[in-house]
């Protein structure tokens, strides 16, 4: 989580350290930058924190990530929880190469305060994703395992 108490730099800092992490262990799958959700946060309710990260910080938090911690972690993912679906598209643009999951009554995001949805379906992760795949940078969608596999054909069908 970002964009709560700390500053920039600190979140430079923090990119700098996961990277040695994943330098000296390798255990790092992925990297979810996830901004704060401040209208229900008791922090912010308490005068202890901002109101979280402007659009503009969060899109750019996912795209200095891709190029801070490329390539020790290939895999940078957007929360479409907490960024709405317009953050999605901005993200996708800026680098982020994995959406998450689908998720199911969400709940987390929504007692801070989020507005988005509760659920995605593959279907709309698809579209999300090929609304932003062009000539000069392709995307092809597919759905993964932890691991960054792609999925069984038997489990992408009983997602759908």
């Amino acid at each position: 989580m970002f964009g709560h108490v700390e500053t920039p730099k600190a979140w430079a800092r923090h990119l700098m350290r996961i990277r040695g992490l994943q330098a000296r262990t390798g255990g790092i799958t992925e990297f979810v930058p996830l901004p704060f959700v401040h209208l229900q946060a008791p922090m912010f309710l308490k005068g202890e924190s901002r109101k979280g990260p402007t659009l503009r910080e969060a899109v750019l938090m996912h795209a200095v990530a891709r190029l801070a911690l490329f390539p020790q972690i290939s895999n940078i993912q957007t929360s479409w929880v907490k960024m709405g679906l317009e953050g999605v598209r901005l993200t996708l643009q800026a680098g982020v190469n994995d959406m998450g999951g689908t998720l199911m009554n969400e709940s987390i995001s929504r007692a801070a305060g989020a507005t988005t949805g509760q659920e995605m379906t593959p279907q709309a992760m698809r579209v999300m994703v090929q609304s932003v795949s062009s000539n000069e940078d392709p995307r092809e969608v597919w759905q993964r395992t932890t691991l960054y596999d792609k999925a069984d054909e038997s489990r992408v069908q009983a997602s759908l």
